[in-house]
Formats: C-alpha cells, sequence, structure tokens
C-alpha cells in the first residue's frame, strides 16, 4: 500500500470519526432539546401527551439521524477523493527526489535536485540529498583522476621498456637466450599497455560525456571490423555481418571503442579451431542496438553478471591470463552508461556469450 493511499485512508477515517462524534453530540443535545417540548391540546389526557411527545420525538430522531448518516457518507466520499489530491500535492516533492535518485549514475552525480519552497522537512531532505550527491560526486572526480594520472605516469617507463627491449632483439650479437627473455618481456611489457590504455578509456568513460552527435552503429561496427581484420589474432574466427543502420546519440570515440571491445572480447574468448562471431546492428524496440554474439566455451549464467566487473574472468578471478587485462566488458559498460543505454548478456546455446547493447537513439 502506497503513503499516498494510506495518507488519503487516514484523512477518511479522521473525518469519519469526527462526523460520527459530532452526529453523536448533535443527537444528544436534539434529544434533549426535543424531550423539553410540550403537547398541549383540548381534551387530551397527560398519559397521551407524554405518548404523543414520545412518537414525535422518536421519529423526529429516527429522520434526522437517518439524513445525517447519509450526508456523512456523502461528504465522506467527496473527503476521500479531496485527499488523494491533497496527499499527492503533499507527496510530489518526495516523487521529485525518487525520481531524480533512480535516474542517477555515475556519470549524472551532478545533477541536483535543488528543491524550492518553504524550509519544511521535505525540502531538508531534498538539501540532504544534494549535499550526499556533491560528496559522492567529488569522491568519483577524485578516484578517476587518481586512475587517469597514475595510468599517464605508468605509460613512460613501459615506453622505454619496450623500446629498450627492441633495440636488444635488433642487436644482431643478441644470444638466443637473451632473444627469448627478450620477447618474454616485450610481450608481458605489451600486456602491461594494454592494461594501462583500458583503466585510461575506463577513467575516460565514466565521467560525463562532452559529446554528443548521431552515430550510426553499423558504419562503427564496419569500421571495428576492417581494423580487426588488419590484426593478428590467435583465434582463426568467422565473422558474420548483420549491419542494418541504427543511429545512437553519443561520442562517436567511445562508441567506436565499445565495439571494439565486444569483438576482441569475441574473438579472443571464442574456440581455437572452427570458431564463430556474428555481429548485428539497427534498431530495435525504438533503440539503437548492437549485438555481438560468439562461439566459445559454456559460460554459466551465474557467472555472467560478474564478467562485466574489471578484472574478472570466466572461471579465473583476478589470475594473470594471456587473453587480456579482463577490463574489455568492464569498459563495455562504463561506456554504455555513460550513454544512459543498457547491456546485458546472455550464455549462448551450446557455448559463448551474447551481449546486446541499447542505446538511446540520435
Amino acid at each position: 500500500m502506497s503513503v499516498r493511499l494510506r495518507l488519503t485512508l487516514l484523512y477518511g477515517l479522521l473525518f469519519f470519526m469526527a462526523g460520527a462524534l459530532l452526529l453523536f453530540v448533535m443527537s444528544v443535545l436534539m434529544a434533549n432539546i426535543l424531550g423539553n417540548v410540550k403537547v398541549i391540546g383540548l381534551g387530551i389526557t397527560d398519559a397521551e401527551a407524554n405518548e404523543l411527545q414520545h412518537q414525535f420525538v422518536e421519529q423526529t430522531m429516527k429522520q434526522l439521524v437517518g439524513r445525517s448518516l447519509m450526508a456523512l457518507a456523502g461528504v465522506g466520499v467527496i473527503t476521500l477523493v479531496l485527499g488523494w489530491f491533497v496527499a499527492d500535492r503533499a507527496l510530489s516533492p518526495l516523487q521529485r527526489v525518487t525520481t531524480t535518485a533512480r535516474r542517477l549514475s555515475e556519470s549524472t552525480l551532478h545533477e541536483r535536485i535543488a528543491l524550492e519552497g518553504p524550509d519544511d522537512e521535505i525540502k531538508e531532505l531534498a538539501d540532504t540529498f544534494d549535499a550526499m550527491l556533491e560528496r559522492l560526486g567529488q569522491a568519483f572526480d577524485s578516484q578517476r583522476r587518481f586512475v587517469a594520472n597514475a595510468s599517464h605516469e605508468l605509460r613512460t617507463p613501459l615506453a622505454i621498456n619496450r623500446t629498450l627491449l627492441e633495440v636488444a632483439l635488433g642487436d644482431p650479437e643478441a644470444s638466443d637466450d637473451l632473444r627469448t627473455v627478450g620477447r618474454t618481456l616485450l610481450a608481458t611489457n605489451a600486456r602491461h599497455e594494454r592494461l594501462i590504455e583500458g583503466l585510461l578509456l575506463l577513467a575516460r568513460s565514466e565521467r560525463e560525456l562532452t559529446t554528443r552527435n548521431p552515430v550510426d552503429l553499423a558504419e562503427v561496427a564496419a569500421t571495428v571490423l576492417e581494423h580487426s581484420a588488419r590484426r593478428e589474432h590467435d583465434n582463426d574466427v568467422a565473422v558474420h555481418r548483420e549491419l542494418t543502420s541504427g543511429t545512437a546519440l553519443g561520442d562517436p570515440v567511445l562508441l567506436e571503442h565499445l565495439v571494439s571491445n565486444l569483438v576482441e572480447n569475441a574473438i579472443k574468448h571464442n574456440d581455437a579451431e572452427g570458431g564463430e562471431l556474428w555481429i548485428r546492428t539497427g534498431m530495435l524496440d525504438g533503440y539503437a542496438t548492437v549485438q555481438v554474439e560468439n562461439t566459445g566455451p559454456a559460460v554459466p549464467a551465474y557467472e555472467v553478471e560478474r564478467l562485466f566487473e574489471p578484472f574478472r574472468r570466466l572461471n579465473s578471478d583476478r589470475v594473470e591470463s594471456a587473453k587480456g587485462a579482463g577490463l574489455g566488458l568492464s569498459i563495455v559498460r562504463s561506456v554504455v552508461l555513460a550513454h544512459r543505454g543498457a547491456v546485458y548478456a546472455v550464455p549462448r546455446p551450446g557455448g559463448g556469450l551474447i551481449v546486446t547493447v541499447r542505446l538511446q537513439p540520435g
């Protein structure tokens, strides 16, 4: 039972109690007044006069109480209707607070309720909520700045390490052991660089969007697939395209990273031989949609949601993996949330995953 309905019933109950009390007092007073009325007539005995008086009082009180109850019921119904609207008006500021709280996410913490009106308890609640949003926004901004700054600082030594390793491997007099160690270190260094780039992208995608342009997801997917075909992959995956126009409103660079992460994740976590990948774009139920489906190992349904957490991998929790840093799907979710969209994944029958992203149309 909602608060609005409870307040309406409370208003109605209080009215009926007050009306019943008023009716009782009025009946007592009226009975007392009518009891003092004397019946006078020629040829009427005292007994007959008392009997006529009793009948008069009884009939008058019966009509008075009956009509009063009907009037009380009618006014009570009107009171319930008015109470419903009064309760709605009294609770409308709370509904505004609830709507704002439901709409907020990490990327929209800059919004405030900014409730105007008298300094009552509801305005105090809204102001307290605004102050909490201010503190949360500062905390998130501080965390993102730290991740971005730390990632930038780490890129320089990694770039230096890569250069030194490439120079050492380019030396024709280098021994086979040195080349083996150098290639291993170079692969490890490349993995760390991908991790840093992923952290930078994750920190950027969690900020408020500064660019919102119409972007055709079909064009983005075609570009991503073209770039992906030029790179070497460990798995030989057959790609099936089902690209139809679907325009979303957002940041083109972030949306390209979103589709790229979905495709790369589907390729990396696929069957070693005979793997397949389906990528679909278009409009679905009024939303710009991109869906990536791939074959691969079976994914338990209870593990799907955890795959969107940073550094999470299937059947491996924070364990080093050559396939990636475990940031692919977490970056996808951050980009989707920044665009106020939705992303969900379901296990594919026979193995693999089906990831669907729905974004606001442009």
